[in-house]
């Protein structure tokens, strides 16, 4: 598995960014109130950064050589969380910034008040981001050096008609 790219995070807030602020337009086109986040949003955000942090620790421990034991097929599956994680964080970052900087473009800055959970939801969604990309971090194993060079029982077939 490869490990998350800034690429990867840099185009999901992008296009989260592009979704938040033309939905907006949209809504404000159609004489529709903005959209407004929750203020559940960016606490959800957080708890599953957390619970990403949470799941990852047992299997640096395995790494590291201390004596915890964890299936390799859950390590695969917290890493996979935690680059899904990263992408969402990056996404929900570039959306809630959409939406503030659709605010902030209008003749009329609302107040800060009703700005407080699109900044919220920012800053939650960069926590989420940065708390999976440590996950996925602690997720990683040391290469042994048998991965590279196949082994007695890995022969090579001969070329030729079998």
């Amino acid at each position: 598995m490869k490990r998350t790219g800034p690429g990867v995070l840099v185009l999901a807030a992008v296009l989260g960014g592009a979704a938040g602020f033309v939905l907006d337009q949209l809504l404000t086109a159609g004489g529709r109130p903005t959209f407004a986040p929750t203020v559940s949003l960016p606490i959800l955000l957080v708890l599953i950064g957390a619970i990403v942090l949470i799941l990852a620790v047992p299997i640096r421990r395995a790494a590291r050589g201390e004596k915890v034991q964890v299936d390799p097929f859950r390590a695969l599956r917290v890493a996979m969380l935690a680059k899904a994680s990263s992408i969402v964080g990056a996404a929900a970052t570039g959306f809630a910034a959409g939406l503030l900087l659709f605010l902030v473009t209008r003749p009329v800055t609302p107040s800060l008040g009703s700005m407080g959970e699109i900044i919220a939801s920012v800053v939650a969604g960069a926590l989420l981001m940065v708390a999976a990309l440590v996950a996925e971090h602690l997720c990683i194993i040391r290469k042994d050096d048998d991965d590279e060079h196949p082994g007695p029982g890995d022969a090579q077939l001969p070329a030729g008609p079998h």
